[in-house]
């Protein structure tokens, strides 16, 4: 009787509500494309089950696993270390086996830096930024990492805004302030990158972000980390006033493709990954 055949390497996403999630076709894409055995498995953990979905993802080897909400931050203590990125963000969303350690890394930020990279170096610009929620903190801490002259955090509730800028100051020694989000914001003329760091838009294609769209100007970057619709209110706006633009998706593809390169160890195909996400969301056919 034949051996059975079992699958090299798992790899997990733990989520609350993961049903449809769309990331499963974009990595399972590059698997296929590059001849892994391997399989990426979407599993709806409920917060008080993590610890014991972090155990059992041990105890099978698996290879690393996503979170999403609300899991980024409750994982930490169940995890071997952080990534330097992960430690200054105070929230995981990619973890990765190393040796015998489940270490926790964050991807939100790498992949919004390699989208904006592509269009402008943030290099000695000067950036604000809409929201101190995960995925702003994420996307503000890489872009500091990276080298920016200055950035505005611009937030409703002042606690948040201000711990956030603090850990810019304090613990990455970047050049921030926080100005109060009251009503609608108007840019300063000096403004290089927009980034809209909120769900403001998600799921909604005419929801505006509360800004003075007449303060937008030709020589500005303005990106959204809302991926669904890609093309959001801010960025038809932004378009409309002569800035170059980036959507949220390219940041979901390049999370993606660091995810698979931590790991497998290997480079994966963007533009695999890019058309079986858009598949999956329908908007483009197979």
């Amino acid at each position: 009787m034949p051996t059975p055949r079992f699958l090299s390497e798992l790899v997990g996403c733990l989520s609350q509500g993961a049903a449809g999630n769309p990331t499963v076709a974009m990595v399972e894409a590059a698997f296929r494309h590059h001849g892994l055995d391997w399989r990426y498995v979407n599993m709806e953990v409920a917060p008080p089950d993590l610890a014991h979905a972090v155990l059992g993802a041990r105890a099978m080897g698996f290879r690393g696993f996503n979170l999403s909400m609300p899991h980024k931050v409750t994982v930490i203590p169940h995890l071997d270390g952080l990534g330097e990125s992960a430690t200054l963000i105070g929230a995981v969303n990619c973890v990765v086996r190393r040796g015998h350690q489940l270490i926790g890394e964050n991807t939100d930020g790498k992949g919004f830096l390699e989208s904006l990279k592509a269009v402008q170096d943030p290099r000695g610009r000067r950036v604000v930024l809409f929201g101190a929620g995960g995925a702003a903190r994420a996307v503000a801490v890489e872009v500091g990492l990276a080298g920016v002259d200055h950035i505005t955090v611009v937030n409703r509730d002042e606690a948040r805004g201000r711990d956030l800028v603090d850990t810019l100051r304090n613990r990455a020694h970047l050049n921030a302030e926080f100005v109060p989000w009251t009503g609608e914001f108007r840019l300063p003329a000096n403004t290089d990158i927009v980034i809209n760091g909120t769900s403001i838009g998600l799921y909604e294609p005419e929801t505006r972000l509360p800004l003075d769209v007449t303060t937008l100007g030709p020589g500005m970057v303005v990106a959204d980390v809302v991926f669904s619709p890609p093309q959001t209110r801010l960025l038809r706006d932004a378009t409309a006033r002569g800035c170059r633009t980036i959507d949220g998706l390219g940041m979901l593809v390049n999370q993606g493709v660091i995810g698979v390169r931590y790991w497998t160890g290997m480079d994966p195909d963007p533009p695999v990954m890019r058309h079986a996400l858009e598949v999956a969301m329908g908007l483009r056919s197979a």
